[in-house]
C-alpha cells in the first residue's frame, strides 16, 4: 500500500513510510548508484558494498573504485569519507583524485593525502554515488 504525501511531487511511501525508491521528485530517481566501504592500508580489501565489483589499488593513497554497472554518464556526486589508520598522525584528507582518471562511467578514482601533501593509505574509506 502506498500513501502519496504531496501528489504535486509524486513523492510516495510504502507501508512502512519509507520513500519509494521508483517514484521520486517530478519522476526522477536521485537514489544511490553504488557504495562501498574499504580498508585501504596493506591488501585493499571491500568489507561491504553496493555495485562496486572491486577497489584497485593504484599504490599509497590511490585508489579506483570500479562499479560492475555503469553510471549513465559520468555527472554524478562522489561522497568520500575516510578514517586514518591510528598510527597516523596529522591532518588527512580524501578527494577525487583529478589527475588519475577521476570521474568515468564505470569507475571513479580517489587520492589520500596528509596535510604535508604525501599520499597516504586510509583504514576505512566510503563512497557513495549518486545521479
Amino acid at each position: 500500500m502506498s500513501v502519496i504525501i504531496d501528489g504535486s511531487t509524486g513523492m510516495t511511501t510504502n507501508a512502512g513510510g519509507l520513500v519509494n525508491p521508483s517514484t521520486n521528485i517530478a519522476g526522477i530517481n536521485y537514489s544511490c548508484r553504488a557504495w562501498v566501504n574499504f580498508d585501504g592500508t596493506g591488501t585493499v580489501a571491500v568489507r561491504a558494498s553496493g555495485n562496486v565489483t572491486d577497489i584497485t589499488d593504484n599504490g599509497t593513497g590511490l585508489y579506483t573504485v570500479n562499479f560492475t554497472t555503469a553510471i549513465s554518464d559520468a555527472n554524478y556526486s562522489a561522497i568520500v569519507s575516510s578514517t586514518q589508520t591510528a598510527a597516523a598522525s596529522g591532518n588527512q584528507a580524501i578527494g577525487i583524485a583529478s589527475d588519475t582518471g577521476s570521474y568515468s562511467t564505470t569507475a571513479v578514482s580517489l587520492r589520500s593525502q596528509s596535510s604535508a601533501g604525501a599520499d597516504t593509505d586510509q583504514a576505512y574509506v566510503n563512497v557513495a554515488i549518486f545521479r
